[in-house]
């Protein structure tokens, strides 16, 4: 391929793009109507990726045999590069004993559901360095643009796209309550705290539960009910969940639901939509979650890599919040700005090459660390070709 005269500049990839992402609306629900309708705007999304389906809403569960043709509408319509869905709609929340996103990323299948308090299949995006699910494990993430009131879910897609490249200086609280059983991921939290030094501020706690923080980026802990949540500022981009049986039941719960973690100012949170038992594979483990959200992945991504059993619960939240996003600006001609958010220390390699396909050779290198970075270059005028960042 011939070079531009003016050297073309690429970002690695990091996460998914509006143009991999298909919004699924119910156009006999006006609430899914107006969220869709919102989200494809807000996010820029290709009207090519609206699927528009139809059934009486209202219902927090849908029966097998009715998901099955849903699906089956929803697969004929889905374009082939689409790597991830966005439900625009609250409810339902449930398939059977499957959670609608999780059904609707691996179809409905009994093998993700256990109702004896046992394991149950394994998600192949579990902890996956995979940018491509669709592509290479032949199944596409779920995540619902829920809420009671449309000004909540508009409240919710404007906060993750306000998080876009945004590099929050917020805290990971992660809490250790009273309540034994549901504390069995704080078992891991020293190791993730030691892994993820220097990346995040994190602070483990022992406190049950968290008031008047203005800085929260991520907040795990389990109890059936979460107080003191609006004392609490949360940074856009925010995930948050607690492990209890039935927070997933977004609209009928005898616990907390996790709506109350968006309506508080998450901007994605998780639970399970039957009894789950405390089994720890069947929530998010933090310091993956964490992790990923690290590298420039999506909330969609980092969140459901996280879960190595999912088939129970239920992903809410704005998928394409992207707070740790590499970003590349050109602020004069030839000059750039570069920032970007790592996990690990190592180094940025501006490499150079007479055509889009390669070889690329390394013309420059600048020193990365762990959490924020940021670099000003500039580029001679007589630089010609492709040019691509590494790290």
């Amino acid at each position: 391929m011939p070079a531009f005269a003016r050297p073309d500049l690429q970002l690695p990839r990091t996460g998914l793009t509006a143009q991999e992402v298909a919004i699924i609306i119910n156009d006999d629900d006006p609430l899914s109507v107006q969220t869709g309708t919102y989200y494809q705007k807000a996010r820029q999304i290709p009207p090519t990726n609206v699927i528009h389906v139809r059934f009486p809403a209202g219902r927090t569960a849908l029966g097998k045999e009715e998901f099955q043709q849903l699906k089956a509408q929803i697969d004929k319509d889905t374009p082939t590069h689409i790597q991830a869905y966005a439900v625009a709609w609250t409810t339902p929340y449930r398939v059977g004993c499957m959670s609608i996103t999780s059904a609707l990323a691996f179809g409905f299948n009994q093998d993700y559901c256990s109702a004896t308090c046992g394991a149950t299949k394994a998600s192949p995006y579990f902890n996956s360095p995979s940018l491509y699910p669709a592509t290479d494990l032949k199944m596409r993430p779920a995540m619902l643009l829920a809420g009671t009131r449309f000004e909540q879910v508009k409240a919710l897609i404007d906060r993750g796209v306000a998080s876009d490249h945004s590099f929050p200086a917020g805290h990971a609280y992660l809490l250790n309550t009273p309540d034994r059983a549901r504390s069995v991921r704080s078992i891991n939290f020293p190791q993730t705290a030691k892994e993820l030094a220097g990346v995040y501020p994190i602070e483990i706690l022992e406190t049950g539960a968290i008031a008047d923080k203005q800085d929260v980026l991520f907040y795990f802990t389990g109890l059936t009910h979460v107080p003191q949540l609006q004392t609490l500022g949360f940074q856009p981009g925010a995930l948050a969940d607690h492990l209890t049986s039935t927070g997933g039941q977004l609209t009928d719960s005898t616990q907390m639901s996790i709506l109350r973690w968006l309506e508080a100012g998450a901007t994605a949170s998780y639970g399970t939509v039957i009894e789950p038992c405390n089994h720890q594979q069947k929530f998010p483990v933090p310091g993956i979650a964490m992790f990923f959200y690290a590298t420039g992945a999506t909330a969609i991504e980092a969140y459901w890599k996280s879960v190595a059993w999912p088939g129970e619960g239920v992903f809410v939240g704005e998928p394409l919040a992207k707070p740790f996003a590499p970003e590349l600006q050109e602020n004069e001609p030839n000059r750039f700005e570069l920032r970007n958010f790592s996990q690990r220390e190592g180094r940025v390699s501006l490499e150079q090459s007479a055509t889009m396909l390669g070889p690329y050779k390394p013309i420059a290198q600048f020193p990365m660390r762990r959490g924020a970075n940021q670099w000003r270059f500039t580029l001679p005028e007589t630089t010609k070709g492709f040019l691509r960042l590494q790290w």
